[in-house]
């Protein structure tokens, strides 16, 4: 009796043995260009529409694909200011059709780089409906071709800090000052964001920073790099003409040189998304103006000391054989703050005086928004995910949204490192604090840039630790 349970016990390590070696983690990444085919094309970003003749540099979907032999997941980073609902919907049926991966374990984001073709129609500029189902099509194909060069592979994550490069762009401004004038003319702001270098007006930032660079570093058995996924809560930098993919491209590069990844072959891929920076620039505003800089070079210097603080980060890191996967996704509703018909009705007066057809002041600019946005639902869903890759968590939220979101998640989740990418799948405005609500400033004029409800970021703090609670 006693051999016979010995050699049970035997073949039950030995089964447990080699269900750990038949553990496999695979990973593949690929770059998808992404870049229009056919010019001029409207570029939004701004007040008014501009449009590009070409492409600086080549814009992308950058994906990536992981497999724990259970479950897969694709993350997806393009180089887009935003990407309305309906694309990334789309883009996601198809990859679904082309790899098996469900839609809720598909993360597509916009970088938020201001000089991308116009995928969602904001202030002055539409989008090329054409353009729209390129992008789609191509974000799956993206997402086809990394799930089709999947292979055995490691994984590690960790968090740099770069403070030298992020600065809260919203100021308490002294009452009275004309700084706090607004396009409605309600006279109740009490910020400014971008108010200008050291203005006699201003008084102190209206909120903090985040300076962390979070990062998911993904390399094969043999040890080369197949892509580097991070994340810092950094609007966007500009200085580079359109079409361009701004410093999130800049930082893909320069961490490929940093990982002598320039030359592996499936190329390597590197992405930087968006983390929550709705009032968070790359300019101090407390300072003296930095003078005139060459065409792109702010960007380059953005991109070269962050990726140095990833980089010096990665180099403590523990790769993994294997880790598990997990993914949950929930859909909530929010209210949407439409204008009443005063307010229509100020918006069509001041509209039938306007020149037009390009509209110059504020108040023209925000009363064709106020027409637009009476035309919206009085609610709008709203897809929230969290992802856990070991004990890595991301959350996602389809938002600019601001940077005391973004911390507050971190402090509250339930694993040991969490981020939020921001602008993902979909697009529905800024999320301000109800505390920033009351402060007033551009991130909460309405408009089809900003517009759901006021409490909206406690919805989405509460959906997140609901959702973090089921991957844990």
């Amino acid at each position: 009796m006693r051999y016979i349970l010995l050699s049970m016990v035997f073949l039950l390590i030995g089964a447990s043995s080699s269900d750990a070696q038949d553990k496999v983690f695979r990973a593949g990444a690929f770059a998808q260009d992404i870049t229009p085919t056919k010019f001029p094309i409207s570029v939004n970003g701004g007040m008014a529409d501009r449009q590009a003749i070409k492409a600086h540099d080549r814009l992308h979907a950058r994906c990536l694909v992981l497999d724990d032999g259970k479950s897969k997941l694709a993350l997806v980073v393009c180089d887009s200011c935003m990407i309305p609902r309906e694309v990334t919907d789309e883009a996601k049926l198809l990859a679904q059709k082309a790899t098996g991966i469900s839609p809720e374990r598909i993360l597509i984001s916009a970088t938020h780089t201001h000089t991308a073709p116009t995928v969602a129609g904001v202030f002055q500029s539409d989008p090329d409906e054409a353009y729209k189902k390129f992008i789609a099509q191509k974000i799956a194909v993206g997402i086809t071709q990394a799930h089709k060069q999947l292979t055995p592979a490691k994984l590690g994550w960790g968090a740099g800090k770069d403070e030298t490069q992020v600065f809260n762009r919203r100021w308490h401004v002294k009452a009275g000052s004309l700084l706090l004038k607004d396009p409605f003319d309600k006279g109740t702001d009490k910020v400014r964001m971008n108010p200008g270098y050291k203005h006699g007006d201003l008084e102190k930032p209206a909120g903090p920073i985040d300076p962390v660079v979070s990062f998911l570093s993904v390399k094969s058995v043999k040890g080369e790099p197949i892509a580097f996924f991070a994340n810092y809560s950094l609007h966007y930098v500009g200085g580079v003409p359109a079409l361009s993919a701004d410093y999130f491209a800049m930082f893909a590069e320069r961490m490929a040189t940093l990982l002598n990844a320039d030359k592996v072959e499936p190329a390597f891929v590197g992405a930087m998304s968006n983390g929550t920076s709705g009032d968070i620039n790359n300019i101090n505003f407390g300072a003296a103006g930095p003078g005139k800089k060459q065409e792109g070079e702010q960007a380059r210097l953005v991109a070269e000391s962050v990726a140095k603080a990833a980089f010096d980060a990665h180099k403590s890191i523990s790769y993994h054989d294997w880790v598990e996967l997990k993914s949950a996704q929930k859909e909530i509703e929010l209210s949407v703050r439409l204008p009443n018909a005063s307010e229509v009705k100020r918006a069509q007066a001041i509209l039938a005086t306007a020149k037009k057809p390009v509209l110059s002041t504020q108040p023209e600019i925000y009363a064709r928004e106020t027409v637009l946005m009476a035309k919206y639902p009085p609610r709008v869903k709203v897809i929230l995910q969290a992802h856990r890759i070991g004990d890595l968590g991301i959350v996602t939220v389809p938002c600019e949204t601001f940077v005391e979101i973004g911390l507050e998640i971190k402090a509250k989740s339930l694993l040991k490192q969490t981020f939020a990418v921001s602008l993902a799948n979909g697009y529905n405005g800024y999320l301000p604090t109800p505390e920033h609500h009351a402060l007033g400033g551009y991130e909460t004029w309405r408009a089809r840039s900003s517009y759901v409800e006021v409490d909206a970021s406690r919805a989405v703090i509460a959906a997140w630790q609901e959702l973090l609670a089921k991957v844990k």
